[in-house]
């Protein structure tokens, strides 16, 4: 058995560049993870991936050229069922032989082991190996069907008759192990050693790989093409730089665009272009959309992340004189420059208020009406949340009590104008632009700043990672937005489902977490949410019990993903605090509390006293009589709980629930002592009820902060 490296190409028409990175890293990944699940590649064997516009490859280093033989062991059915008395084989046993490729000769070597409580048969025997042509071609297969085609092409092959379905036509295979052809077929090709270079830039056009080794090398030297994504797309990030450096100007950062640029060349150069000046009297987010999303360019900044009139192309072509290619683009660019400030220009000709009554003819949802009625329904949630704020506040001053005035009149104004740059041409144009093109047009009619802050800002966070509202305003109009939304879609019963969430409600979610947490708002969630849902009169019936547990899943799942341990999660929100703003406190106190010598006891004993109070019918006794405190070890439980808790209380009120907790941690002694010394089901009635008050007591002390008992192993 020998092994060299093997290749595959599949050489193909112009793959889609958004889904290449992907289509790359499947072909390569699958087909390598066939071989060696066959044997005929190692589990650490080199794997390397080609992507280009019109290649798919994969290098796999030290392939054999058979798959050793291995033993396999086939259960084949009880022994009751396979032999007769006198230990002859049953047509069933001759059956299921005939199924697995054998015969009546091998029963003498058939084995008898137990199984289960019977005894059954089972054959030993020796599998061969797969050769490389068979299992490369089962790999192929098998990776051509798991592909992730975002849309199949039905194409017809070259006898005229037959047709195929593929990502693209393709016109060429490859599969080469070392320097020989492993004759295998897919998609109507037979596999030869020949592809194509560069369509205008290769040295010749056909280039034939003389073995799997030098594919790279060869494509590149002779085809003028970077085979490799990863090293083309490093190239681009290289050129990109050093072309940025000599204009004393930076790149705009964009990992998605430099994907599909990548997978737009096969031997990039880039270049720099320049446009009028006069075009950056239009916000730079619309030239610099424009520029990316229609022509792929990559528009340069300068050092305070300004707009310049300068940015770089990423050629597939590197001609001697590339002033004809600089002139093309530059020349391609301006329509579509010339064109978003004609929308700057129009748009600015109707102010947004202006545009209000145009919301009223925009359906938002079939039953959740129009545009126009959902920012009055914005406006009304706002409105209820600015009372919460001030009523959190409370007792204040009268200069906090003109700010909430303002406030008030800031959101209203704001939550009434947030939607009507949806009717501009240019957020027709580009919708990714809504909401910061309403801030322009609102600052460009003179309207407070911290009402065009806020209209720009209601959609944030848009994303994990986002930034969130910058002003007062503009966190309570993107709290309101988001409320509205939830409230709504769930009041209707538009859930999310499994993998699907058409209307974004799991990331609105996660965006009213993060501002209520990351701003430390002292507004209550489950009040938040009951105040929305008058804002939809008839239309819905009250979800809060459903997103309360939407909530909760989602706030769960985000801070698993911080790095905090399931049980420190589970032990916080089993108290469904709230107010989000303290989870974050009370997480870290559990965590330090759990670092604490007496808190595995503690745990363990706040579970059993959770357990003991659990079985208890009727209404829980909560009054303790020291009269009754007969036994040493609960007087001296009782003394020590009402030494403790006062001091725990006021911590915790304080918002000190580290503090709290560690004040607890003397209890361990006598909670201990309790459970050695004291028979908490006590035959007499009083005494009975006397303990469980005592342990009720101690119970409501110790859950506070987070359920103890989470924390048990």
């Amino acid at each position: 058995m020998t092994t060299k490296t093997l290749l595959v190409e599949l050489f193909v028409e112009e793959l889609p560049p958004k889904a290449l990175k992907k289509l790359g890293d499947s072909f390569a990944g699958v087909l390598a993870d066939s071989l060696k699940a066959q044997g005929l590649a190692a589990a650490d064997a080199a794997v390397t991936a080609f992507a280009s516009p019109r290649r798919l490859g994969v290098q796999v280093s030290a392939v054999a050229d058979r798959a050793a033989d291995r033993a396999q062991r086939l259960k084949l059915m009880p022994v009751a069922v396979a032999l007769t008395a006198d230990g002859q084989p049953t047509p069933a046993l001759l059956k299921k032989l005939a199924a697995v490729g054998a015969d009546a000769s091998v029963v003498p070597g058939l084995q008898r082991a137990p199984d289960g409580k019977a005894e059954a048969l089972f054959w030993d025997s020796t599998v061969a190996g797969a050769s490389l042509a068979e299992g490369l071609q089962k790999a192929l297969d098998e990776t051509l069907a798991k592909l992730p085609i975002p849309k199949v092409m039905t194409y017809q092959l070259a006898d005229g008759w037959s047709d195929v379905k593929f990502v693209r036509p393709a016109h060429g295979l490859i599969a080469l192990h070392g320097a020989d052809v492993v004759p295998i077929q897919t998609l109507g090709l037979s596999a030869g050693r020949s592809t194509r270079g560069h369509r205008f830039e290769a040295a010749q056009a056909v280039v034939t790989v003389e073995s799997a080794e030098s594919y790279a090398g060869q494509l590149r030297e002779q085809g003028a093409v970077i085979a490799s994504f990863a090293e083309r797309r490093a190239e681009i990030v290289r050129q990109l730089t050093e072309a940025a450096a000599k204009e004393g100007l930076k790149p705009i950062d964009d990992e998605a665009l430099l994907d599909e640029v990548t997978a737009l060349v096969e031997r990039p150069n880039v270049l720099t272009c320049q446009f009028e000046p006069e075009f950056l009297g239009v916000p730079q987010e619309c030239l610099i959309l424009t520029m990316k999303a229609n022509q792929k360019y990559f528009p340069l900044l300068d050092s305070h992340g300004k707009l310049t009139h300068k940015f770089l192309i990423v050629s597939n072509i590197a001609p001697v004189d590339a002033s004809a290619v600089i002139q093309g683009n530059e020349r391609v660019v301006r329509p579509r420059l010339a064109d978003a400030k004609f929308f700057f220009d129009q748009d600015r000709k109707k102010t947004l208020e202006s545009r209000v009554p145009g919301l009223a003819k925009v359906v938002y949802h079939g039953k959740l009406g129009t545009q126009g009625e959902r920012a009055e329904r914005v406006k009304s949630i706002a409105h209820a949340i600015v009372n919460q704020l001030r009523m959190a506040t409370v007792p204040y001053t009268v200069e906090a009590k003109d700010e909430f005035e303002v406030l008030d009149s800031k959101v209203a104004q704001a939550a009434l104008l947030a939607k009507t740059d949806l009717l501009t041409d240019m957020v027709g144009e580009f919708p990714e632009l809504q909401g910061i093109m309403g801030a322009y047009y609102a600052r460009h009619e003179g309207l407070r700043d911290g009402v065009a802050i806020a209209i720009e800002d209601h959609y944030k966070p848009r994303f994990a990672g986002d930034a969130l509202p910058r002003n007062h305003t503009g966190t309570v109009l993107a709290l309101a937005d988001k409320l509205e939304t939830l409230v709504g879609l769930f009041g209707i019963g538009q859930l999310p489902t499994g993998d699907k969430d058409p209307f974004a409600l799991r990331r609105h979610a996660l965006g009213v977490i993060r501002i209520l947490v990351e701003k430390n708002l002292p507004l209550d969630l489950p009040e938040l949410l009951k105040s929305a849902v008058p804002a939809f009169g008839e239309l819905i019936a009250d979800p809060s019990v459903a997103l309360l547990g939407f909530f909760q899943d989602r706030l769960a799942v985000a801070l698993r993903e911080q790095g905090y341990t399931a049980q420190e999660v589970d032990a916080v929100l089993a108290l469904a605090p709230a107010r989000l703003g303290d989870v974050p406190k009370r997480l870290e106190a559990v965590r330090a509390f759990a670092a604490l010598p007496e808190a595995a006891s503690l745990a363990a004993a706040n579970k059993r006293v959770g357990n003991i109070l659990k079985k208890v019918e009727g209404t829980l006794p909560t009054e303790v009589q020291p009269a009754l405190l007969a036994e040493a070890a609960e007087q001296a439980l009782a003394a020590a709980l009402a030494e403790v808790q006062p001091q725990a209380d006021r911590l915790f009120e304080l918002h000190d629930y580290a503090g709290s907790l560690q004040a607890l941690a003397v209890l361990k002694a006598p909670v201990d002592a309790f459970f050695d010394g004291v028979m908490v089901n006590a035959e007499d009635p009083a005494l009975r009820a006397n303990r469980l008050a005592l342990l009720n007591r101690l119970h409501g002390a110790m859950n506070r902060v987070a359920d103890l008992a989470r924390l048990a192993a």
